[in-house]
């Protein structure tokens, strides 16, 4: 790093870091250079550290296996029931949350079903209703019951309006049930 001041009291730096950096690295450098039991102490802080995470690696992988089933020939008796408990207790809470799961789909599937059911009843309302209506613009269709009498299959009839000089209105509806006598 280059510092230049200029006649008029500017401060100019050049590098390809600012000073306060350089001048970190050169106090690192000159406190480590005089003391090296500080680095000496920190490589060994980090060897320890990574013996440390090796040996919890190391047992893991020994745990995870155990859990599979293999390498057990060294375990003691009561190494085998403790994992026999582990492996007891994650088939327990296995079973609980999938049991947690399908009773949460049997009630959205039984929400869906009324949903649906709900859906063909309104369906089948409407089919009726139009059903009807053309049924009632169709005019009256005759059947025949079970003792050979001919009835009217629609409930109601129109019948055309009678001419009277006084009266202007609609063709009137009769309902009920007529009853059709052959002549």
């Amino acid at each position: 790093a280059l510092i230049i001041f200029s006649s008029r009291g500017k401060l100019y730096e050049f590098g390809s870091v600012g000073t306060s950096k350089t001048l970190e690295r050169y106090q690192h450098c000159c406190y480590t250079s005089q003391n090296p039991n500080v680095a000496n102490h920190e490589a060994q802080n980090w060897y320890q550290e990574m013996s440390k995470l090796k040996a919890k690696f190391e047992s893991l992988q020994r745990s995870q296996r155990h859990l599979l089933g293999e390498d057990l020939g060294p375990l003691s008796v009561k190494e085998l029931q403790q994992l026999e408990r582990q492996l007891e207790s994650a088939l327990s809470q296995a079973r609980q949350r999938k049991t947690q799961l399908m009773l949460d789909q049997m009630e959205e599937l039984r929400k869906k079903e009324r949903r649906l059911g709900e859906i063909n009843k309104q369906l089948k309302e409407q089919l009726e209703a139009e059903g009807a209506t053309y049924r009632a613009f169709q005019g009256p269709s005759w059947a025949t019951t079970s003792d050979g009498a001919t009835v009217a299959g629609n409930s109601f009839s129109l019948h055309p309006l009678q001419s009277h000089p006084n009266m202007d209105c609609e063709p009137t509806l009769h309902i009920g049930y007529h009853q059709f006598v052959p002549p």
